[in-house]
């Protein structure tokens, strides 16, 4: 059952917000970001900042720019491409890191295709899975030892798992049982040669938090995550956007419908939602009455177990 939307709610956002809707709940949330951006800064060698251009990630970049500066970010940005994502994700990708004068280095599962380390089952096979590869190479040929990613607690039952400061093997793998405790917001950076940390500086953010942000902060963002007129199909209960990589099959009808996302990734397997809601304040209003988290309303390929997600993560995945 949908949360109730209080009365107060309903008003504009500029106007007497709840206390949990305060800026101290957010002044306290970017202050930790910073705080473990810099400690990231500080205890690793070869550190990188994964950037996709989606929400999150703008929303982590927001908090770098203000841990040290335009110009002055202290590791690159990384992008691991599908070859099949939207391109008004990408080319924002690309405007902001120049705006903000950042290094960013890009790598393709396709290149990973042509290497013959990533083969597919059939053609019209999800490649998201397949990230995993190609970013386990980057981490290899750059010889990273800490990889910070947008990923929070809230958006998955094994994501709700790690730690801050997530240990990985010389395998790149993930052990959920053998990680180290985060007492007193003391972190363990200790790492064997080979290793790496995923960092998740963002981790006790929720979806509703980063709206709040995105809204008080101004950030701007690709315009896919506002509502706009979009050619869809239903499909076992998700919005399908109609597209050269993914048609309509036999007997479809394509919808025009008003949609957004709520989060962007591989167009074969991010679904928008139906909605009218075009300023960050009125997402927030959504969230607030939206009962089903973002990646289980939108994400075709998280239609599995959780047993299925925590492979893909103990295989390197995100």
């Amino acid at each position: 059952m949908n949360a109730p939307i209080h009365s107060n709610l309903l008003q504009p956002m500029t106007h007497h917000r709840p206390d949990h809707l305060s800026n101290a709940h957010l002044d306290a949330l970017e202050e930790e970001t910073i705080f473990i951006l810099r400690e990231v800064a500080a205890a690793f060698e070869r550190p990188t900042l994964l950037f996709s251009g989606g929400k999150d990630s703008l929303v982590m970049l927001k908090c770098a720019e203000k841990a040290f500066g335009v110009g002055r970010i202290p590791y690159p940005l990384l992008m691991i491409d599908t070859g099949h994502n939207f391109h008004e994700v990408t080319d924002f990708r690309d405007a902001r890191a120049k705006e903000l004068g950042a290094e960013l280095i890009v790598r393709s599962v396709e290149d990973s295709m042509a290497r013959g380390t990533v083969r597919l089952a059939h053609p019209g096979e999800s490649r998201n899975v397949h990230q995993s590869v190609t970013l386990l190479e980057a981490i290899e040929e750059f010889r990273f030892d800490a990889l910070i990613g947008g990923a929070r607690r809230d958006e998955e039952k094994a994501r709700a798992k790690e730690r801050i400061f997530s240990h990985r093997d010389s395998f790149g793998q993930w052990q959920p049982k053998d990680q180290r405790p985060e007492l007193w917001t003391l972190f363990n950076t200790r790492l064997q040669p080979g290793e790496h940390f995923r960092v998740f500086p963002i981790s006790n953010w929720t979806e509703l938090d980063v709206w709040q942000y995105i809204a008080r902060e101004q950030i701007a963002l690709p315009s896919l995550y506002y509502s706009h007129q979009r050619e869809v199909v239903e499909r076992k209960g998700l919005l399908v956007p109609v597209t050269e990589l993914t048609p309509l099959k036999p007997g479809e009808v394509a919808e025009l419908r008003d949609v957004r996302f709520r989060t962007v990734g591989d167009i074969t397997c991010t679904c928008p939602v139906e909605s009218l809601a075009a300023t960050p304040d009125q997402i927030v209003l959504e969230t607030l009455a939206a009962d089903v988290s973002e990646r289980g309303a939108t994400r075709m390929d998280d239609k599995t177990s959780e047993a299925s997600m925590e492979k893909r993560k103990k295989d390197g995945y995100f």
